[in-house]
């Protein structure tokens, strides 16, 4: 995947409690459907008696699971026109700015203040069509990863109940952002779950498996037990 399509970075801790999760579901079947892993979960039968805590990055996990590398380099293509869209119109208002520097003491009065105009306004569209962009990308990244949490959620339960965890964290960001300090790799069920995820979905693995996440801007898709909280640090192709 190019480096052109921004990372991203779940919103919340993102924290499944087993027995929390296989109570809720067994003391209400008739719950409807709603985007949470609790809801999402199809099977009510999940171990509460587990005492493991474990990790799992889900932040790798997403972008790792062959549907998640699909679609995101799907989007990375998809995105490239506009990225070029913006890289021609920051080159020119880098021209004008260039051509009042250079010759601004040696035009009139009229001349250079019309050359700033230009520079004034070419900039502030640059900047208007760079967070419209930053906001489309950031909403369609968010639906990808949205979407794949959703149907990796009932995995991640499932396989926490069947190998005795009552608890697992996210470990996508670090600590002091992040609630873990240091945990090792045996507790981590990260590449569990995404074999597990692949299995599942039956996307086959990417012909050249991404090796290299996606730098740029970075957007926060809703984790299944919290809310939406995006946040872009595009800055304008140069």
């Amino acid at each position: 995947m190019t480096r052109k399509l921004a990372r991203f970075l779940l919103a919340a801790v993102f924290v499944f409690s087993v027995a929390a999760l296989a109570q809720t579901a067994s003391a209400d079947p008739a719950l409807p459907a709603a985007p949470s892993a609790a809801a999402t979960t199809p099977d009510t039968t999940v171990a509460s008696t587990g005492s493991k805590i474990g990790t799992i990055n889900i932040e790798q996990a997403i972008f790792a699971s062959n549907e998640g590398q699909r679609d995101f380099e799907a989007l990375s293509k998809k995105l490239e026109p506009k990225q070029t869209e913006l890289k021609n119109m920051n080159d020119e208002v880098e021209s004008l700015k260039k051509q009042l520097n250079n010759q601004g003491e040696k035009l009139n009065e009229d001349s250079r203040g019309t050359l700033m105009k230009q520079v004034e306004e070419k900039q502030k569209r640059l900047e208007r069509s760079v967070q419209d962009a930053r906001d489309d990308a950031q909403s369609q990244q968010n639906e990808i990863a949205q979407r794949i949490l959703q149907k990796m959620a009932p995995i991640i339960v499932k396989y926490a109940g069947d190998k005795g965890f009552g608890l697992i964290m996210d470990t996508s960001n670090p600590w002091p952002q992040g609630p873990v300090l240091w945990a090792g790799p045996s507790v981590d069920i990260t590449k569990a779950i995404v074999d597990a995820y692949n299995a599942q979905s039956g996307v086959p693995a990417p012909a050249k498996p991404v090796t290299t996440k996606p730098a740029g801007t970075s957007s926060r898709p809703a984790a299944p037990t919290g809310g939406t909280k995006p946040s872009t640090t595009t800055t304008p192709p140069k």
